[in-house]
């Protein structure tokens, strides 16, 4: 998506010349893998633990830091590696992101117009937000402390950065077109009770 609002803000004219649907699989296939390959580095390790006494997941999903607090092995080695992985798949994506989104501003602020910079900054906000969200709560989730009294904490950080976030985004970019905004005006507009 970052890549998508470079081309199209930094480059516009040769926007279907740089995202052709060859270079839209690419960047597919580069997620699927890194997400895998961060999968495997983490899963791996799981199956030299042993789980004994309370097995019950006191969560909405079975995530690695959960997990990692039911077993009773030393889970040290588990940690270290998940931090690292962390810091190694999450930083380099969000460091990639920071950087395209560098260029955009850098790119916007050369405009000449208001009205093109207002319609700039608009077209880069929702994902801005999107991508604000989802990575401030799950670097909170994954980063912070396990500790008995944040398990309620952990469970609302998990639902926006695992539920609410993927179901904001379609919805933040839909009411950016102006056919949606005024079909949903239209239609909420004839629900409005009469004086």
């Amino acid at each position: 998506m970052g890549y998508d609002r470079y081309v199209a803000i930094c480059d516009p004219l040769h926007y279907s010349r740089y995202l052709t649907r060859e270079i839209c699989n690419k960047i597919v296939g580069v997620a699927w893998l890194l997400g895998s390959f961060y999968s495997m580095v983490n899963v791996v390790p799981l199956q030299n633990l042993r789980f004994c006494g309370n097995n019950i997941i006191r969560h909405y999903a079975c995530e690695l830091p959960t997990l990692l607090a039911l077993s009773c092995a030393n889970t040290f080695t588990n940690y270290i590696i998940l931090f690292i992985s962390v810091l190694l798949f999450g930083f380099s994506s969000f460091l990639t992101t920071l950087v395209s989104y560098i260029y955009i501003i850098l790119t916007i602020l050369k405009i000449k117009s208001a009205r093109g910079r207002q319609k700039a900054f608009s077209t880069c906000s929702s994902h801005l937000i999107v991508l604000g969200l989802f990575y401030s709560s799950g670097l909170i989730r994954y980063m912070k402390p396990s500790s008995e009294s944040l398990v309620e904490l952990d469970k609302v950080i998990s639902i926006q950065y695992r539920i609410l976030t993927p179901m904001l985004n379609p919805i933040i970019y839909s009411l950016k077109n102006k056919e949606i905004r005024s079909v949903l005006f239209k239609m909420f507009g004839k629900c409005r009770p009469n004086p």
